[in-house]
């Protein structure tokens, strides 16, 4: 029994591993709504939602026998074997959730352990099945097949209807309401709050408080026969509040809504979710309590864990206040809701996902749809809906409030409010069925659905928006065949090896940690510069410039690093340095499309005539993703060529492009330095002097048609070396350019 002593205590030390990754994951849920709409600052966010978690879990004691008996029928195995299986699925959660916070993709939790519970169920029970030489048909007397199946299709319709229920929702309270709302407000805005407060009191309260630990049966019952009563009194409450407030006031009640609705969805959040992390190592515990009241407890019949538990309300509470320190501390929950946030923000900008074949094909089949529509509706009915569903009224509103951009809200309340009050239904609806929903899914479906609805997914954006979206619903399946296929594999190995697996599956875990901290680390670096933040500060074009020349400054620096480091692997022939190189100079191209958006930036500022600038500016421009794309063009075209296992260059090559190099990293150098200085005369010395790599390249490629002439050189070498040199031109060239462009630019900002 000291074994499964040590498992126990083992499971409750991942259960609060996975309370920590877990809330980092989840934690955009309930957050990204206020945070992404700017409602507070984040301080009274955290505190409401703390408050709002705090509550949640005492409402989630039904939901722990999901763990139980959610999935598999406990009365088939004995506890050695379930032992085994929870503590596979909890050392998978933890390594799982991990991953994806550190890439900054919101998955679900729920999916995880759901899954990971039928894998490590059905992997122990083919074991079972094999030894006793049953057929595996028998394998649906282990798994609880109908409420799986129930769980999983509650997941996947809440997707459907989350995304629906949020677009219908909103495009209701635009046409309401419009992205002018302030003077609507005031006539009916009490009504509309008073309609939302009460849905998220009717949900929260009522639905929820089936699984509450403080709430005696003859409560429960009063509540529910009294529904109407209490949805009328909270409905005329919350209208004549908040209209009173609107009229005498100067009190902004789509800030309270905001507000409620993210304490609510906070709740809504530790109530469902709260089995993710903690059903598990409890059911365990109960497990290993069963067991050691009977003569033989390895091999003791778990039929006790079929019957209905309530969970002591101390644990529940300890499990609370570990998430609240989770949310306080977690930079890893900043960068899910980072985004989160992107992907549903009402402005245009930088997009940190590709577009794709899938979704430009969606976005097409989407603007014909729109366009044949267009058709059959009448035109005077078509300009009233337009109207009232002009985004530019938000934009130019946002664009005249004098704030950081860092700090300027992403969409506005009246879209913060809806996401709040259609996803806490949702997921206070599935609590009330004792249907695990994915509050992930839940509030990432319903604010995609709203963004879709507020028009945030523009002709310039939609392509990357639908891509990000896609890459989120994609690696929910992937949490879901990598939760089932990783957790099978660890039951197996804890099954057959024991305290040694155990052992080395922890260290696995602990290791992997460590890894995607220093990668989450070296990833959130790229956005905390601070060049970037000064451009974004700026609030007129000179200071604009001056920030400006610092990025540039940075820009040249990495550059120089990227090319010597391509440069001496391809040598030497390094074929992983080469690989390295080609993922900075790729990290590198997508920094230099999101520094082109900050740059655009200048322009829009009332001292700066656009007239004057846009020449200089396009120069600019076009001259930073030339050169980030011909770095990107050589590392990829070396690393390649050595990849592929081909011939190395000729030492009559390497000498002439160690020349071409060396000249090359003076000019980056010189570049660098002078714009970190902002000093005009000596980017001037440097412009006129540019020339001299032109020359040499001249030289290098007469040299190179000799070579051929000869046969001294093969074709893949010759087209290796030949790719060098052109890039290396085109990197000194676009410099040049760029710098002459700063001059002019400088020139007209002063005048």
């Amino acid at each position: 029994m000291e074994l499964y002593i040590f498992v126990v205590v083992v499971l409750f030390g991942l259960a609060i591993s996975d309370l920590i990754v877990g809330v980092s994951n989840d934690a955009v849920n309930f957050l990204n709504s206020a945070v992404g709409s700017r409602v507070a600052p984040r301080w009274v966010i955290m505190i409401i939602a703390s408050i709002g978690m705090l509550l949640g879990v005492t409402f989630s004691r039904g939901m722990m026998e999901v763990a139980r008996k959610g999935i598999f029928h406990p009365e088939m195995f004995v506890m050695s074997e379930l032992m085994v299986l929870f503590l596979a699925v909890m050392l998978t959660d933890v390594i799982l959730l991990d991953l994806y916070n550190t890439f900054g993709l919101p998955t679900s939790t729920t999916v995880s352990i759901v899954f990971e519970l039928l894998g490590a169920a059905l992997a122990i029970s083919f074991i079972k099945i094999y030894k006793a030489g049953l057929s595996m048909g028998e394998i649906v007397n282990y798994i609880n097949t109908a409420k799986a199946l129930a769980i999983i299709s509650g997941i996947l319709l809440s997707i459907v209807f989350a995304f629906l229920g949020g677009a219908l929702i909103q495009l209701i309270s635009r046409l309401i309401f419009t992205f002018d709302f302030k003077k609507r407000l005031k006539r009916y805005g009490g009504v509309w709050g008073g309609v939302a407060l009460t849905t998220i009191t009717y949900f929260i309260l009522i639905k929820g408080s089936k699984g509450a630990s403080f709430i005696s049966p003859e409560m429960l019952q009063w509540i529910q026969s009294h529904t109407l009563l209490i949805i009328g009194i909270n409905f005329l409450f919350w209208a004549v509040v908040l209209q009173f407030l609107l009229l005498f006031t100067r009190v902004d009640i789509l800030k309270i809504i905001v507000l409620i609705g993210c304490g609510a969805l906070a709740m809504a959040f530790a109530a469902n979710d709260l089995v993710n992390f903690i059903g598990v190592p409890l059911a365990g515990f109960s497990a290993f309590s069963n067991a050691s009241l009977t003569a033989d407890p390895v091999n003791a019949g778990m039929e006790a864990l079929t019957k209905p538990v309530q969970t002591n309300t101390l644990y529940l509470l300890i499990a609370g206040i570990i998430m609240v320190i989770t949310l306080w501390i977690s930079r890893k929950a900043r960068t899910v809701t980072k985004t989160e946030i992107s992907l549903g923000r009402q402005e245009e900008g930088f997009e940190r996902f590709d577009s794709t074949h899938l979704s430009r094909i969606i976005v097409r089949m989407a603007i014909s749809f729109s366009e044949a529509f267009s058709t059959t509706v009448p035109k005077k009915l078509a300009a009233r809906f337009s109207s009232r569903l002009d985004p530019e009224k938000y934009k130019a509103e946002n664009d005249n409030q004098e704030i950081d951009e860092d700090d300027r809200p992403s969409f506005d309340l009246i879209r913060a409010s809806v996401n709040f009050m259609v996803a806490s239904a949702l997921i206070s609806l599935g609590t009330s069925l004792k249907l695990p929903l994915s509050t992930t899914y839940v509030t990432f479906m319903v604010a995609m659905g709203t963004s879709l609805s507020d028009k945030a997914w523009g002709r310039e954006s939609a392509v990357y928006r639908i891509t990000g979206v896609l890459t989120v619903i994609g690696g929910w399946f992937f949490t879901a065949i990598m939760a089932c296929t990783v957790a099978a594999t660890f039951a197996v190995i804890l099954y057959y090896f024991g305290l040694p697996a155990i052992i080395l599956l922890i260290f696995v875990a602990i290791f992997f940690i460590y890894r995607t901290h220093v990668i989450h680390k070296r990833r959130e670096k790229v956005y905390t510069e601070k060049a970037k933040n000064k451009i974004l500060m700026a609030s007129n074009a000179e200071q604009a410039l001056s920030a400006i020349y610092e990025e540039m400054s940075i820009f040249f620096g990495k550059s120089r690093k990227i090319l010597d480091h391509t440069y001496k692997s391809i040598f030497k022939e390094k074929r992983n340095h080469l690989k390295d190189a080609q993922k900075d100079a790729s990290t590198l191209y997508k920094r230099s499309q999101e520094m082109v958006t900050h740059f655009f930036r200048m322009v829009t500022f009332p001292d700066a005539d656009e007239e004057q600038l846009s020449p200089q500016l396009g120069q600019t421009v076009g001259s930073i993703q030339e050169i980030s794309r011909h770095l990107l063009e050589m590392s990829s075209s070396c690393y390649k060529h050595v990849n592929n296992n081909h011939k190395g260059l000729l030492d009559s090559q390497v000498e002439e492009l160690e020349q071409l190099g060396n000249k090359l990293d003076i000019l980056l150098a010189k570049a660098s330095e002078a714009l970190k200085a902002g000093d005009l005369k000596q980017i001037k010395a440097i412009v006129d002097d540019g020339h001299e790599i032109n020359d040499m390249v001249k030289k290098f490629d007469k040299k190179q048609i000799k070579r051929v002439k000869k046969k001294e050189s093969k074709t893949r070498i010759s087209m290796l070396y030949l790719g060098i040199l052109a890039s290396s031109e085109g990197i000194a060239n676009h410099t040049i350019r760029l710098l002459n462009g700063f001059l002019q630019t400088a020139k007209e900002v002063s005048e």
